[in-house]
């Protein structure tokens, strides 16, 4: 099982992370593109990432934007996967 992450260490790691915030136990960032379709592609992007990582974020799609938001849902709250996701995210997009 996966330990939780205290809050010193979220806030931490927040601070240097352009456009994530903590919304209670959930991680979470809005992605803008100037398409539908490269909205999309980032979807399938981020979906070989989570698979790749067997962890899996929320995903809601409007348009153009695309928020995602992560939790360990196992856990009740945040934990290394959740930071490995969002790290691995920002590396492999441009939207970081």
């Amino acid at each position: 099982m996966t330990d939780n992450l205290n809050d010193e260490s979220i806030d931490g790691w927040l601070k240097n992370r352009k456009g994530w915030k903590r919304s209670g136990n959930t991680l979470t960032k809005d992605f803008q593109f100037p398409s539908f379709r490269d909205a999309i592609i980032f979807v399938n992007r981020v979906a070989s990432l989570a698979d790749d990582l067997d962890h899996h974020p929320d995903i809601d799609i409007r348009y153009k934007t695309v928020s995602l938001a992560l939790t360990t849902h196992s856990t009740n709250g945040l934990t290394e996967k959740d930071v490995k996701l969002a790290e691995s995210v920002d590396f492999a997009t441009s939207a970081a």
